[in-house]
């Protein structure tokens, strides 16, 4: 039996294992046998992405569905690294988060089940070359996803959260299932490498697929406007969850459009347009709507929002550039996006280990609440600034890299000599400049509302000390990944290359041609490396010089000798400037009470942001159907008989029915 299928079997009875151990070592046990399948699975995967092997086949039997075969060729392999590297270091990670449920005398044992099946289920979809056996891996990941989702299941947002979640992913999968029948029809198999010629065989069809399929996966994805499910589903689970979902588990989708796109082969200017416009908007209308959140993760959940844009962006660029029949932009638009896949997965399961770090400490995601956090947990502050200059794509970290890709496809792209594909570029260059200028807003106000400033309630004053270990090493690793892939892009380039050929098919590309043209980016990440270096140098050395030599003097305050904590910004007036200008995209909630005496006992002021398709779109289409249900209220007695005279009266219905057809 292959060692990565030995490794996949490990990671769905690992939950089980651990679960019989005391609450005292069952996490420990977890991590344990987490870390040694990840092991066997990256083994074959590292392999095969680094060309010592070809592709590997892992399993392969005849069943219900035909020839069944798990494989892995560079595209699995890329995937099947982040998958592996991300859920091992959440693990660990959990020991810490979940240690305040365990002392609550809460019942773990559901987390340590569904979490490693989780993990298993990615692995077999990213490996899995069958429609029927890729569904049922997908369902089993979607309902594993949903379980952990719902582990405070007493709360009752919780609950709604995951029930959303829930039927947006079975919404989901019926668009993917509709577009495989359609293609196993034609195919006469289930097998993925049947697809191919049917996909190439006619223009309409492939458009016809390629849309049910880009509905499907990125509603997984969580594509603008198939993303409502992951605002709230991404807040409601525990952090470490939240990491793999946001980091790993969306990017699922992402793997099936690639994995649609490596078997379709160039693909039609109309589809390439479409999934660069969605992109666009999607990149837009999540760090727009970070921007306004004052909950934190419900602030990165709409920030993967953004970055699955981004990530789209550079695929749609990828596919424009196929369409146009110019291979170097197409190697800097999936390489970028390919790039961004691992990028964001790393930045973005730092922030959300930051946020639950903070989070075991107050027990709020409210920012509003924080401030001066970093004094008392300075450790969390840091990695979590670090991952906030990464997810913003400033140098010398791993967001820059990925994004400077992409706008040096777009750029390039510019020069193809067709007027549409000018007009559109010139716009993505402008929307994705303005998406970074907001991002930075956006994790400016988060770092600086959390972190910096007085504290800002008692629970904010009364945290005496950072986190222990097991939360704060997965959050270095993390950290260190994210500056040596900033720093040393060149071997994170020649890694890329090798899915992205996978996307390219028969494209022919200079590999050559590629890495001169990136070459201006490693000479950036040099020298803003170098920058950062010399900054920290210049200031280790002024506090060694100033050691016991500065004094303290009270100076002319101008009336702000005595500040307290009403006296700085808080979220929303942080970001109210830049917001007023957008108002029409918004749905404003108001929670007002005035005061009405000279010496008012109480008055507050909230105010909450409601996305847009939420309030105009879910809620009307939910209200309606809770309307429509209750008309057939009255049916549900409760009455036996009359249960039994509506069986009888539609069965002489069907009776009927059948002697007419029969005529």
């Amino acid at each position: 039996m292959n060692i990565f299928f030995i490794g996949i079997t490990l990671f769905f009875i690992s939950g089980f294992i651990s679960a019989l151990f005391n609450e005292k070592y069952k996490i420990i046990v977890l991590s344990i046998l987490n870390s040694i399948a990840s092991l066997l699975c990256l083994m074959p995967a590292v392999n095969v992405l680094l060309g010592t092997q070809g592709m590997n086949k892992i399993f392969d039997f005849n069943r219900l569905f035909g020839a069944v075969n798990f494989q892995i060729d560079m595209l699995s392999a890329f995937f099947i690294i982040i998958i592996c590297v991300i859920s091992t270091l959440s693990a660990i990670y959990s020991k810490g988060y979940l240690q305040n449920y365990i002392d609550k005398g809460k019942n773990i044992n559901s987390h340590l089940i569904f979490f490693p099946i989780l993990t298993a289920s990615m692995l077999a979809v990213v490996t899995c070359q069958n429609a029927m056996m890729f569904l049922i891996c997908w369902e089993i990941m979607s309902l594993s996803s949903f379980f952990l989702v719902i582990f405070e299941n007493e709360k009752k947002d919780v609950l709604k959260a995951g029930i959303k979640y829930l039927v947006f992913m079975h919404v989901s999968v019926i668009f993917i299932m509709l577009a495989f029948a359609i293609l196993s029809n034609e195919a006469g198999s289930f097998n993925f490498s049947s697809f191919a010629g049917v996909l190439n065989n006619s223009e309409y069809l492939k458009n016809i697929i390629f849309i049910l399929f880009f509905i499907g996966f990125g509603t997984k994805a969580g594509f603008v406007p198939f993303h409502n499910w992951l605002p709230d589903a991404h807040p409601a689970a525990p952090s470490h969850v939240s990491g793999v979902m946001s980091g790993v588990m969306i990017k699922t989708g992402i793997y099936g459009i690639l994995r649609i796109l490596a078997l379709s082969g160039t693909p039609t200017k109309f589809i390439s347009y479409t999934v660069l416009i969605i992109s666009l908007i999607t990149a837009l209308y999540g760090v727009m709507y970070a921007i306004t959140q004052n909950d934190i993760k419900k602030l990165l959940a709409y920030s993967s929002i953004e970055n699955i844009g981004i990530i789209g962006t550079g695929i749609g660029t990828g596919m424009l550039a196929m369409a146009y029949n110019q291979p170097v932009i197409a190697i800097l638009g999936f390489s970028g996006a390919v790039l961004h896949i691992i990028n964001h997965s790393l930045f973005k399961e730092l922030l959300f280990l930051s946020a639950g770090s903070v989070y075991t400490k107050m027990h709020t995601r409210d920012i509003e609440v924080m401030g001066g956090i970093i004094k008392s947990m300075p450790k969390t502050g840091l990695l979590f600034l670090i991952g906030a200059v990464a997810i913003c794509g400033l140098p010398p970290l791993n967001g820059f890299i990925s994004e400077i890709l992409i706008y040096l496809g777009m750029f390039k792209s510019l020069s193809i000599h067709n007027f549409s594909m000018l007009l559109l570029m010139l716009f993505a260059i402008a929307c994705l400049a303005l998406v970074g200028t907001m991002a930075i807003l956006c994790f400016t106000k988060a770092f600086s509302i959390m972190f910096l400033g007085m504290p800002r309630s008692e629970a904010a004053e009364n945290i005496k000390k950072d986190n222990g270990i097991s939360m704060i090493i997965p959050m270095i690793f993390l950290a260190v990944f994210i500056f040596l892939i900033g720093i040393f892009p060149d071997y994170a380039f020649s890694l890329i290359l090798r899915p992205v050929s996978i996307v390219l098919g028969g494209m022919q590309f200079e590999a050559s041609e590629f890495m001169n043209t990136v070459w201006v980016v490693k000479i950036v990440a040099v020298f803003a490396a170098g920058l950062l270096f010399a900054i920290v140098a210049a200031s280790l050395l002024k506090i060694k010089l100033t050691k016991n030599r500065i004094s303290m003097h009270e100076t002319w305050g101008c009336g702000y000798n005595k500040p307290n904590n009403r006296m700085q910004y808080s979220a929303s007036s942080y970001v109210s400037p830049f917001l007023s200008m957008l108002t029409p995209l918004f749905k404003k909630v108001f929670d007002i009470e005035k005061p009405r005496k000279l010496f008012p006992e109480s008055s507050h002021f909230s105010l909450q942001i409601e996305d847009i398709e939420e309030a105009y779109i879910i809620h009307p289409l939910v209200k309606y159907n809770e309307w429509f249900l209750s008309k057939f209220e009255l049916l549900q007695s409760g009455n036996i008989q009359s249960y039994i005279k509506y069986g009888l009266i539609f069965l002489v219905i069907v009776i009927i029915g059948s002697l007419f057809i029969g005529k």
